[in-house]
C-alpha cells in the first residue's frame, strides 16, 4: 500500500506563481465585469489593465533570486526576474495605445484586455520555469491570446496574418514537442538541469550524439520560427504588415524576449556540453539573418515591411550573442532588447499617425514612404521624433541602440569572434541607408500634394506614449552604465 504524499504549502513556495496568477486573475476580472455589464467604457478596461500590470511588475521585484517552487517547476533566477519585469514594462508601455483613437475598435473589447493579460501570464510561465513541459504550456498560451489580437484588427489582412502565423506557430509548436519528446526518451527527464546532468555522464555513447543532434535540430527549428531567423523568417512582414501598427512593435519585442530565455536556458546546455555544432549552426544563423534581412529591407517600398525585416536583423544580431555562452553575452542580449524595445515600440506607433481608413497614397501599402515625404513641414516634432527613432536604430551614437550593438560587439571580441563583430559592423552600416531613405523622405521631400494636417492622428495617448518612448531613447544616454550593472549582476547571480 502507498503511503500518502505530505506536501505542505511551504514547501510550494507559491510566491513563484503570483506574478503570473496575477495576470490571469486580471483577465478573468476583465471578463467578469463585462458579463455583468457590457455597456462599460473601453477606458475602464484601459485602467484596469494598467492597475494589474503594475501589481504584477511589483510582484516581480519581490522575487527572491534563485528560488523554486511549485514542485520545483517554477524557477525564479536573476534571467527570469529581468526577462518578466521587461515584459511587463513593454506591455505597460504599449496598452495606454488603446486609448488613442476609435478608429482601432479592437480596443472596444473586453476580451482583447483579457488575452493580452493571459498573454502576458503565458510570456511569464515561459521564463520562469526550466521545466520543456511547462515552458510549452507558457508558450502555447501566449501564442494563441497573440493570434486572436491580431485577428482582432477586423481587416482583410489581418485575418491573412492571424492565420499565417497561427501556421507557423503550430508548426513551432510541433517541432518544439518533438524536440522535447526526444530530450525526455534520452535523459528521462524533463527538467534542464537533470537533462544536463545525464547528458554529461553519456556523450561518449554514438548513439547518444546522434539523438542529441536530432533533438537539437528540432528545438532550433522551433525557435528560429518564433524569433524569426533565417530561413523560418518569411512570415513576418506579412503578419506585421496585417497586425495594428502598434501590435507589430509589440510583437517584434516582447514575444522574442521569452523565446531568448528559453533559448538560453536550452541551447546554452548544449553549448556548455561541448556540443560545439550547436554553437556554429546558431552563429551561421545569425550571419545569414542579420545580412540577408536587411538585404531585403533595402528593396521595401512600404515602412512597416521595412521595420519588420529591420526586426529579423536586429533578431539576428542578438541570436549571435547567444552562441558566444558568456555571462557578458546573456547581458548584452538583456541589454540590447530593453534598449531596442521603447525605440522600436515608438517607431512603429508613430506610423499611427497617417493611418487612413483608404489606401490614399498607394494601392498595396498602408505605410509606403511617400506618406512621409516632407513630413517636416506638416508636423515638425512628429518628423523630428521618426528621425530620432531611425538614428537609433541605425546604431548612430550616441542614441539608445547604439549603446546595445557595441555591447554585443564587444562581447563577440573578448570571446575571441572578431570575425563576427567585423560582420556585425558591416550589417550596421548596410542597416544605416535605408533607416536614413526614410529621414530623406522626411526632410528633404516635399509632401505629396493634397495632404492636409486633418489626416493626421495626433491624440494625447499617441503623443504620450511616443514622448515617453522619445525620452528613454535619449535618457539611455546617460543612464546606460547602471542598466548593464544591475543585468550583469543579476545573469552572473544565477550562473549564466
Amino acid at each position: 500500500m502507498l503511503e500518502p504524499i505530505n506536501v505542505s504549502l511551504e514547501s510550494l513556495n507559491l510566491i513563484t506563481l503570483a506574478p503570473m496568477l496575477i495576470a490571469i486573475a486580471g483577465g478573468l476580472i476583465i471578463l467578469i465585469i463585462d458579463l455583468l455589464n457590457g455597456k462599460l467604457h473601453k477606458s475602464l478596461y484601459v485602467m484596469l489593465t494598467i492597475l494589474v500590470l503594475f501589481v504584477d511588475f511589483g510582484s516581480v521585484l519581490g522575487l527572491n533570486v534563485n528560488e523554486r517552487g511549485f514542485f520545483d517547476v517554477m524557477l525564479i533566477d536573476g534571467i527570469s526576474i529581468v526577462s518578466q519585469l521587461m515584459i511587463i514594462g513593454g506591455s505597460m508601455i504599449f496598452i495606454p495605445l488603446a486609448l488613442t483613437s476609435k478608429r482601432f475598435h479592437e480596443y472596444s473589447y473586453p476580451e482583447f484586455f483579457a488575452l493580452f493579460l493571459f498573454m502576458i501570464a503565458g510570456f511569464q510561465f515561459m521564463v520562469a520555469t526550466d521545466n520543456l513541459i511547462l515552458i510549452f504550456v507558457g508558450l502555447e498560451t501566449a501564442s494563441l491570446a497573440l493570434y486572436t489580437l491580431i485577428a482582432l484588427h477586423n481587416r482583410a489582412n489581418s485575418y491573412e496574418a492571424a492565420v499565417k502565423y497561427f501556421t507557423m506557430g503550430a508548426l513551432a509548436a510541433g517541432f518544439f514537442a518533438m524536440g522535447s519528446a526526444v530530450v525526455y526518451a534520452l535523459t528521462g527527464s524533463v527538467e534542464l538541469y537533470k537533462v544536463a546532468e545525464v547528458m554529461a555522464t553519456r556523450l561518449n555513447e554514438t548513439g547518444l550524439m546522434i539523438a542529441v543532434f536530432g533533438s537539437s535540430v528540432l528545438l532550433l527549428v522551433a525557435f528560429a520560427f518564433k524569433l524569426s531567423l533565417f530561413p523560418f523568417h518569411t512570415w513576418v512582414p506579412d503578419v506585421y504588415e496585417g497586425a495594428s501598427a502598434a501590435l507589430a512593435g509589440y510583437m517584434s519585442v516582447v514575444p522574442k524576449i521569452a523565446a531568448f530565455v528559453v533559448s538560453i536556458r536550452l541551447f546554452g546546455m548544449y553549448i556548455d556540453l561541448g556540443i560545439e555544432w550547436v554553437r556554429w549552426t546558431i552563429l551561421i544563423i545569425a550571419v545569414l539573418t542579420m545580412t540577408l534581412s536587411n538585404i531585403m529591407a533595402l528593396v521595401q517600398n512600404d515602412v512597416k515591411r521595412m521595420l519588420a525585416y529591420s526586426s529579423i536583423s536586429h533578431a539576428g544580431f542578438i541570436i549571435a550573442a547567444l552562441a558566444l555562452d558568456t555571462t557578458e553575452g546573456n547581458t548584452a542580449i538583456f541589454l540590447y532588447y530593453a534598449l531596442f524595445m521603447f525605440t522600436n515600440l515608438g517607431a512603429f506607433s508613430m506610423l499611427w499617425i497617417s493611418r487612413h481608413k483608404k489606401r490614399r497614397f498607394d494601392s498595396r501599402y498602408d505605410h509606403p514612404y511617400e506618406k512621409f515625404a516632407g513630413l517636416i513641414q506638416i508636423m515638425p516634432m512628429g518628423a523630428v521624433i521618426m528621425g530620432l527613432f531611425m538614428f537609433s536604430l541605425a546604431g548612430v551614437p550616441p542614441f539608445s541602440v547604439f549603446w546595445g550593438k557595441v555591447y554585443v560587439m564587444q562581447a563577440a571580441v573578448n570571446a575571441g569572434y572578431i570575425w563576427l563583430a567585423i560582420i556585425m559592423g558591416l550589417n550596421s552600416a548596410i542597416a544605416a541607408y535605408y533607416y536614413m531613405k526614410l529621414v530623406v523622405y522626411m526632410f528633404l521631400k516635399d509632401p505629396v500634394k493634397d495632404v492636409d494636417v486633418v489626416y493626421y492622428n495626433i491624440s494625447k495617448p499617441l503623443m504620450a506614449m511616443v514622448g515617453f518612448a522619445t525620452v528613454a531613447t535619449v535618457a539611455a544616454i546617460f543612464y546606460v552604465q547602471p542598466l548593464v550593472s544591475y543585468i550583469y549582476y543579476m545573469i552572473s547571480a544565477s550562473g549564466y
